[in-house]
Formats: C-alpha cells, sequence, structure tokens
C-alpha cells in the first residue's frame, strides 16, 4: 500500500490525543474539567428533535436534491431576511453536510493545485488541511492581539500574490473569538476585485456574539462566499448540517460537486432543521447564549487574574485564546500537565498554526459556570 504524500502535510488535531488521554483518566475515576471542546454542552432544542422524530415517523427518509430541500433553502433565505435585513435568493444557498463540507465544495470550486490560499494564523486548522488536499498551499498570515486577531487590509495586500485564489476569513473566530469589522472587509474585497479571486467568510459562529447585533457579511456584498452552520448556534452538531452563500455563477458548480461528493446531507437532518427557526427553538437559543456571555464574563477576568494574558475581549464563539508564556514556553507540554496533574483539559496553540503557537492555549467555556468555577480553583492550586 502506498499512502498519497499529500497525507504527510495533513496532521491530526493534538487535541485530540489530550481529549483521548482525558477519557481514560475518567475511566479510571479521575474528574476531569473539560475546556478544550468546541461543541456546546447543550442539547439540541427539544422542538428540532420533535421535528426529526416526526420526518422519520412519516418516513421523510430519500435523498433531498444535491443543493439541499427546497422549504430550507427557503426558509434560511428568510432567516437572513428576519435577522439580518439582508435579501438573499434561495437558489444561492447550498445546504451541506456540516459546515466542514461547505468549505470542502467551495474550495474545490475555485483552488487548483499549485494556488495559495491566505489564511490567519492562528486560525481554525482545518482550512489549511482542507487546501493541502487540494494540492494547494496555505499561507498563513501572522495576526496578534494589537489587530484584534484579524489581517490588516494592509497585510491581506501584501500577502497577495499572482497564485493567490482566494481569502479565507472568519467571524467570529476559532480560537479567537473575534469579529471582522464592516470596513475591513470591504477592503479585502477591493484587493480581490482588482486581483482576482475570492473571499471566503466562515460566520459558523454567528448567534454566539455577546454586544450588538453583528452584521453578516453578505450585507456588503454578493460576491463573497459566506459558510455557516447549524452546529454552534442551533446546538445541532451530531445532525452534520451547515450552509454556504455563494454568487450565483458559482451554484451551478458545487452543485455539481455535492452529488459527487455526498449526494446530498441527511435528509432527517434538513426536516429537522427547519424548525430551528422556530420562535420556541430561537428562544431556547438566545437562553443559551445568554448563559454563554455569563460563562466568558466569568472565565475571561478569572483566567487573567491567574496570570494568563488575554488583551482582547472576545465578542463571539465560545473561547479565549490566552497567553501562557508567563507559565510556559511549551504550550503543548502545559497542556499536558494540567491534564495530569491538576484535571483540567484544554487545547494547545499548535492546534491552531505556529505564530506565536507555544506561548498560547485555547479555553472553551462550553461547560457549566460550577465546572468553569472548578476549573479555574484547580488551574488557580496548580500555578
Amino acid at each position: 500500500m502506498t499512502i498519497a504524500t499529500r497525507m504527510q502535510r495533513i496532521q491530526p488535531f493534538h487535541v485530540m490525543a489530550l481529549l483521548a488521554r482525558a477519557r481514560e483518566l475518567e475511566a479510571a475515576g479521575r474528574s476531569v474539567i473539560h475546556m478544550e471542546i468546541g461543541e456546546p454542552d447543550f442539547m439540541t432544542p427539544q422542538p428540532v428533535i420533535d421535528a426529526g422524530h416526526a420526518a422519520l415517523t412519516a418516513g421523510l427518509t430519500h435523498y433531498t436534491p444535491a443543493t439541499g430541500l427546497p422549504a430550507l433553502r427557503e426558509r434560511i433565505a428568510q432567516y437572513y431576511l428576519e435577522r439580518y435585513d439582508v435579501t438573499v435568493a434561495p437558489q444561492r444557498i447550498v445546504v451541506t453536510p456540516g459546515a466542514s463540507s461547505a468549505l470542502q465544495l467551495v474550495l474545490s470550486a475555485l483552488v487548483n493545485p499549485g494556488d495559495q490560499v491566505l489564511l490567519t494564523d492562528p486560525g481554525y486548522p482545518c482550512n489549511r488541511n482542507f487546501v493541502y488536499l487540494l494540492n494547494a498551499e496555505p499561507v498563513g498570515m501572522p495576526v496578534g492581539a494589537e489587530t484584534a486577531w484579524q489581517p490588516s487590509v494592509q497585510q491581506v495586500r501584501e500577502h497577495w500574490s499572482a497564485n493567490t485564489a482566494a481569502l479565507l476569513l472568519a467571524s467570529p473566530s476559532n480560537p479567537t473569538g473575534t469579529l471582522l469589522d464592516p470596513a475591513s472587509i470591504r477592503g479585502y474585497l477591493d484587493i480581490i476585485r482588482s486581483q482576482g479571486g475570492m473571499l471566503i467568510i466562515d460566520e459558523i459562529y454567528h448567534g454566539l456574539t455577546y454586544g450588538a447585533a453583528v452584521p453578516t457579511a453578505l450585507s456588503i456584498s454578493d460576491e463573497i462566499c459566506v459558510i455557516n452552520s447549524f452546529s454552534k448556534y442551533f446546538g445541532m452538531t451530531g445532525w452534520r448540517l451547515g450552509w454556504l452563500v455563494a454568487p450565483p455563477a458559482l451554484v451551478p458548480e458545487l452543485d455539481k460537486l455535492a452529488q459527487n461528493l455526498f449526494l446530498a446531507a441527511p435528509t432527517l437532518s434538513q426536516h429537522a432543521a427547519l424548525h430551528a427557526f422556530d420562535r420556541d427553538s430561537i428562544e431556547i437559543l438566545e437562553q443559551r447564549r445568554e448563559c454563554f456571555r455569563q460563562r466568558r464574563d466569568y472565565l475571561l477576568p478569572a483566567l487573567r487574574a491567574l496570570g494568563f494574558a488575554i488583551p482582547v475581549q472576545p465578542e463571539g464563539a465560545f473561547y479565549l485564546y490566552a497567553d501562557c508564556s508567563r507559565f510556559t514556553d511549551d504550550s503543548f507540554a502545559l497542556s499536558n500537565r494540567l491534564l495530569e496533574e491538576a484535571g483540567v483539559a484544554i487545547t494547545p496553540g499548535i492546534d491552531f498554526g505556529s505564530y506565536r503557537a507555544s506561548h498560547h492555549v485555547r479555553f472553551a467555556y462550553t461547560t457549566s459556570l460550577e465546572n468553569l468555577q472548578e476549573g479555574v480553583r484547580r488551574l488557580r492550586e496548580y500555578l
């Protein structure tokens, strides 16, 4: 057997090894506070579960069109109008098995072997691996707290080359929880219009923001691709359902790819997701958003008091990206020690890139406030 050479560049998540070890410790009777997992701890809202049961009982188990259940595409379009006051044609929406499939679709449609894709460093690790899968080159742009962990327009201009096919960003971002500002998005678009290429913005943490209402990038332009998901705000991680909004000319190519890559998103999940937008569901989700805000507002000052440097307050998602250099210059070793000796699981910065990665760790506030308080107590005692 010969393994494809591209696999040498695709790395697993280091946090998965930590999670596996945490499960071993728990099986042996140890208590572990989980602040490593980027998954909401709440179950799917009951109205969505009930809709999934009803769809199964009704025998709605056949394939849908590759671009998604027409009623769901229309309902997502209605959601953009209701939440953002933005008109999106349902024909521009492609429903996918999770946001990861949406990212894979759009990159596969736009990126040739040898092309470059600009990404932030730190950033979501799967993004660079999707690029490697296409035999293309991810180009990490180092970003720090001084720019709220997002690239400046000038930085994008300096990194853009004749081989650049796309700029892929996230708002709110993982691992930092920060937002893109509309002026920067307009600046990126000016560069892309003059150079050619595509702006792709991952908005899968939209809804989980904790200040003023946050506009979608689609309010700025129809010339971009926007990725979203039912996983984070809507609490449907295991249902594997996401979507993307694309310029009209790109949709036939995405349709063709979807037919070949996965045929269609899960049918039961799509019927259930129709009710994720119901008033009863949104009321539940908004209560949970307030819980996440309370957790952030507790954990941020608590970690700062312990000596972690977090100069920028995240405005969304459920992460704190913390400078741990007061304690170590090896964030992976620190993460292992905290798990083994303190019973606290966190994610090392090396999962998110290379720029100052050994000096940073990510805390996820995807567990109860009581668990966070216990985690901080353990960290204080250990550190």
